[in-house]
């Protein structure tokens, strides 16, 4: 019996290196999410991505190599997850696949944006048709390149007569305003768990890669001059569209919180944590009207002591987790890039000018056929939509 292939595999691995998610996806089910899979990093990998993330650090010999070995361990990743969730291969259309950002400059110039995962040792190694590089098409037009999951957060959450915001925590925190009818806005608010990951790192020499629950955040007092100093990036005054990175909120804004003089470990990642929420609350300012709920996915909806502080932060609207929604907040951004890949083999626009500030919507992605392509092109688009 041949498998229709209607179903679509995303990846994602964000700027903390920590994990490869894997979501199965039918994008044209009233419920797209068909299965997850969080896979961690290898320890290793995970170091030498980092490393490659500093400015400064990069030369080609390791660029290469750690592009063949991140391609690796998403093939791996992706072998795992549909072996666990008993789908053959042949289910599955195409692999979209955002890769490991290595730098985002959209103020460069010119601007660029680059992202590693071999999709060639992907595409081989699962036999799947592979979609990547999604954001340098809306760089060539003029645009951001970031964010692009709201696209895709229309599809999934948006509300048929409230206004809903997706708020995305990451290493970098980002939204997405969603009207009931039409309107789509999104914008990078600043740092999400990358500096409270970041300080974790060093209070434990490694030992731990955050803080469980925000459990010694929840014990310090937020230092309000150190507070006020960090609230002096220039960037959350910026206007969207915007979009920022590693570069603006890595290594140097930690050593910045560690240089402070006279605070506890407790005090330090209290106040890195009210540094996130302070920005996200900051940016309403662009919001073209008060949000009745908030959705929060990535891995901050984990961290109870930071939902606390923004539930505190966003009220009066209503502030949960997408799993109230039904979609677990790990699996979110790998669910967009699922369904992104989709639009990208349609040839449809699945990149908004509104959001970027592009000169005009694009269809984002590269294409590498795997083994499946000509099978792919004998049935037409037919088998993976509506």
């Amino acid at each position: 019996m041949e498998h229709t292939p209607n179903l679509f595999v995303g990846i994602m691995s964000g700027t903390s290196c920590d994990g490869i998610d894997v979501a199965i996806v039918d994008p044209s089910a009233p419920h797209p999410l068909v299965y997850f899979e969080e896979h961690a990093m290898p320890d290793e990998l995970r170091r030498q991505l980092l490393e490659l993330a500093e400015r400064g650090s990069c030369t080609l010999e390791m660029l290469g190599t750690l592009d063949r070995a991140l391609g690796i361990a998403y093939a791996s990743a992706v072998q795992a997850t549909l072996a666990r969730a008993e789908i053959a291969h042949e289910r599955i259309a195409a692999i979209g696949c955002h890769g490991q950002t290595i730098r985002h400059d959209p103020c460069a110039s010119p601007p660029f944006t680059l992202q590693i995962g071999c999709p060639a040792t992907l595409a081989e190694q699962t036999g799947i048709t592979v979609v990547d590089d999604f954001r340098r098409r809306d760089m060539a037009a003029g645009g951001q390149g970031a964010p692009l999951a709201p696209f895709a957060h229309r599809q999934l959450f948006a509300h048929p007569k409230r206004i809903t915001v997706v708020l995305n925590i990451g290493g970098i925190a980002n939204l997405t305003w969603l009207e009931p009818e039409g309107a789509t806005m999104g914008f990078d608010c600043g740092p999400g768990n990358m500096i409270m990951d970041g300080l974790m790192q060093h209070f434990s020499k490694g030992a731990r890669r955050f803080d469980l629950d925000g459990r010694l955040a929840a014990q310090g007092r937020v230092c309000e001059p150190l507070l006020n100093d960090l609230l002096t990036h220039p960037f959350i005054r910026q206007r969207p569209p915007k979009s920022t990175g590693r570069e603006d909120f890595g290594k140097a804004m930690v050593h910045r919180l560690l240089n402070w003089p006279h605070l506890s470990d407790a005090d330090r990642m209290a106040t890195a944590c009210a540094f996130t929420v302070r920005c996200i609350a900051l940016q309403r300012r662009w919001l073209p009207a008060d949000a009745d709920r908030w959705l929060i996915c990535g891995g901050g909806a984990r961290n109870r002591h930071l939902m606390r502080s923004l539930q505190q932060a966003l009220a009066p609207a209503i502030v949960h987790s997408t799993n109230h929604v039904g979609v677990p907040p790990q699996a979110v951004e790998a669910v967009c890039f699922a369904i992104l890949a989709q639009h990208c083999l349609l040839g449809r626009v699945n990149t908004l000018a509104s959001v970027t500030g592009a000169q005009h919507d694009s269809c984002g992605g590269r294409i590498t056929p795997g083994a499946n392509w000509p099978r792919l092109l004998r049935m037409g688009s037919g088998a993976w939509t509506h």
